[in-house]
Parts: C-alpha cells; sequence; structure tokens
C-alpha cells in the first residue's frame, strides 16, 4: 500500500505542477482518511473528514434529484475554491485553489487526476486478493461437450410488413 500512497503522492505533485493556481491537493477514502496529500498550510486530516461528509451529503443530493453518482463538488469562497471529484467508488481527490483559477481548467485537470487515483486505488485493492487466489493451476476436468444443435435464423418480420407489396388488379368488363 506504500507503494500505491507514493504513486498517488506523485500524482497530486504532478497535478500542482500542471495547475499553478492549485495552493494543495489530497486525496482520502470516502470515509474521509486520508490516502495522500500535499496541502501546505491546511491540515490534511481535517479537509479529508470535511471531504467525506460533504461527499456523503452532494452524493444524496445528486441521488435525490435524479442526477446519478456523484462525479464532482465545486466550492466558491471569497478567497479560491475547493473541489473535489470522485476517483472511483472508493476515493475522492480534493484540490484547494486561488480565486483566480481557470475553473475550466481546474475540472479538466481534476477530472484526469480522479481518473489516474481511482486507478491506483483499484490496483491496491485487487492485489491483494490476486496474490491469495492464485494458486498452483490445475488442469480443469474433461468435460462431455453437448452437441449442438442448429438453430434456424428467426425471420424478420419488419422487413416482410413494410416491403411494399406488387399487386395485381384485373378488372372484368
Amino acid at each position: 500500500m506504500a507503494a500505491v500512497q507514493d504513486a498517488i503522492l506523485e500524482e497530486l505533485r504532478r497535478l500542482r505542477a500542471r495547475v499553478p493556481q492549485l495552493t494543495g491537493a489530497l486525496a482520502a477514502d470516502t470515509d474521509g482518511l486520508v490516502l495522500a496529500q500535499d496541502t501546505p498550510g491546511v491540515d490534511p486530516q481535517t479537509v479529508a473528514a470535511l471531504t467525506g461528509t460533504t461527499r456523503a451529503l452532494a452524493a444524496q443530493l445528486a441521488d435525490e434529484t435524479g442526477q446519478g453518482d456523484l462525479r464532482e463538488l465545486l466550492v466558491r469562497g471569497v478567497y479560491g475554491y475547493v473541489a473535489t471529484y470522485a476517483a472511483g467508488a472508493g476515493a475522492v481527490v480534493t484540490l484547494l485553489a486561488q480565486d483566480r483559477v481557470n475553473v475550466g481548467r481546474l475540472h479538466l485537470e481534476g477530472r484526469r487526476a480522479g481518473a489516474r487515483i481511482a486507478e491506483l486505488v483499484d490496483s491496491a485493492v485487487t492485489e491483494p486478493t490476486e496474490a491469495i487466489t492464485k494458486a498452483p493451476a490445475k488442469p480443469a476436468p474433461a468435460r462431455a461437450r453437448a452437441a449442438r444443435t442448429s438453430r434456424a435464423k428467426p425471420v424478420d418480420t419488419r422487413a416482410a410488413a413494410t416491403a411494399p407489396t406488387a399487386a395485381r388488379t384485373t378488372t372484368e368488363s
């Protein structure tokens, strides 16, 4: 897990380099526990806990109003922005930005970082189970194959219903 945390921290630092107006970035699980952080001057545990709570409320709001799963949350204060992006099902990325940040760029980079961090978190979750489930390979038991019966291709009734018919009309005099 330490390697995953280092990779997440590196992604957060690259993100801060791409968007110079960011003043902090952190990744947390959905329970509000810090996975990695680069937030000078801000208590990361408090931000992660508040992010977890706010994310839960925003997800409930999105669900209740029929908007689907929560993707992102943006809060604008007098001095800047707090933007939270879903990072898969189990994590979020929270970015702190100055008021002069290009919000479109913030969203673009935040979504990309969220997708990359989701991959890292998912790989950390699947690694232990892969190690446990990788037992020595045993040959599969031979099974008798049932004979396949050919299936007739279904007739397309729509084509018959819409095709023009050529009908002859005869008139008697």
